[in-house]
């Protein structure tokens, strides 16, 4: 990251009344980063995107957009630009001319032969060539997402804010919109920061994710920080819908923490030596039960609850024996021998490799 953030907020706090929406905050978000605002409905992502646009006012604190205090300017008067999650696009006008809206007001015009040849660019950009001249109503759900990020881009902004651009989308227009993000990312060299309550897209595209409960932020870091080390069992759970099993510390050594589970079960982890005592929280993720027995991992006796096939995979329901604890599993198809093996109501055991056994103080929300 550089020394100057473009984007900076600090002790930022907005209010409505006696509800407070987002408590006292600081993020820095560097030149040319592509951080994503994370959490679900009312956890603060969408005022924190407001805040920096200009479409809210903070309550205390002070919002820096490329080292100049803009707490208290108007949207126009911040180097910033907006992608909406409905296209807000004009009907009656052409797709050129909705681009090149926002260049030819009174206060950002620029000339009619300039206007022209940045409409055209960022036609190419999106890969809307040849439909300079079509409405809105003639385009698809995917191509009126391109027109409205292209009309967002060609002022130029200093920073894009993308509130929920791809939730409109049905799956398969998302992913291909995914791939165009990351692309127009990389081409453009702008910073980006989006909004979304969808993790898999979050992971996908970010340099760094801000994950958001409550008004608070409750984790930063990279795709791969917040996967492998998330700081509480609020992060595990929206970063990979995490199984959560609370447990009590049995034992440690040099190497390794176990903690007894309500059946008088043994779980083994890598991952809790600076835990003492009492209770803890545990986390395993789906993906890492797996069905092949494997010296020194843990075990865990389940019963099958439901079967449900994802094609490539299954996604097993489990129940763990003698506490009937709620467990997800995600299995290779290839690594189950038939469906009948994991058919409701079966036995099934499952193992776990210490490693990937994650681990939550008993304080830790």
């Amino acid at each position: 990251m550089t020394s100057k953030p473009i984007v900076a907020l600090a002790d930022v706090t907005k209010t409505y009344g006696i509800f407070t929406a987002l408590h006292a905050t600081d993020l820095n978000i560097a030149e040319g980063e592509f951080v994503t605002l994370l959490g679900p409905s009312g956890c603060g992502k969408t005022t924190t995107l407001r805040l920096i646009g200009g479409f809210e006012q903070a309550s205390t604190g002070r919002v820096a957009i490329d080292g100049k205090d803009v707490t208290n300017s108007p949207p126009f008067h911040r180097p910033v630009n907006t992608v909406f999650q409905d296209y807000a696009l004009f009907p009656h006008m052409s797709v050129a001319d909705n681009i090149g809206y926002g260049l030819s007001v009174k206060s950002n015009s620029v000339p009619k032969s300039e206007r022209t040849s940045r409409v055209s660019d960022v036609l190419s950009m999106v890969g809307l060539e040849g439909m300079a001249h079509r409405r809105p109503g003639q385009l698809s759900g995917g191509q009126r997402q391109r027109v409205a990020m292209a009309r967002a881009i060609v002022r130029r902004p200093r920073v894009l804010l993308l509130d929920e651009p791809l939730s409109a989308l049905d799956v398969k227009l998302r992913e291909g919109m995914q791939v165009e993000l990351k692309r127009l990312h990389r081409e453009l060299g702008i910073t980006f920061v989006m909004v979304t309550h969808d993790q898999t897209e979050a992971l996908a595209l970010s340099d760094r994710i801000v994950v958001m409960n409550q008004g608070r932020i409750a984790q930063i870091g990279s795709p791969t920080d917040l996967y492998d080390n998330p700081a509480s069992p609020y992060v595990a759970d929206f970063i990979g819908a995490t199984n959560l099993i609370d447990v009590e510390i049995s034992g440690q050594d040099s190497g390794a923490a176990t903690f007894r589970l309500g059946n008088g079960s043994n779980i083994r982890s890598n991952r809790g030596r600076s835990v003492k005592s009492g209770k803890a929280t545990i986390g395993i993720r789906p993906e890492r039960l797996r069905t092949t027995p494997t010296d020194g991992f843990n075990v865990l006796d389940c019963t099958v609850l439901e079967s449900l096939f994802h094609g490539d995979r299954l996604r097993l329901e489990l129940g763990i024996d003698g506490i009937g604890k709620q467990l997800f599993a995600e299995l290779p198809r290839l690594a189950a021998s038939s469906a009948q093996d994991f058919a409701p109501g079966r036995k099934a055991t499952f193992y776990v490799d210490p490693a990937d056994v994650l681990v939550f103080a008993g304080d830790v929300p």
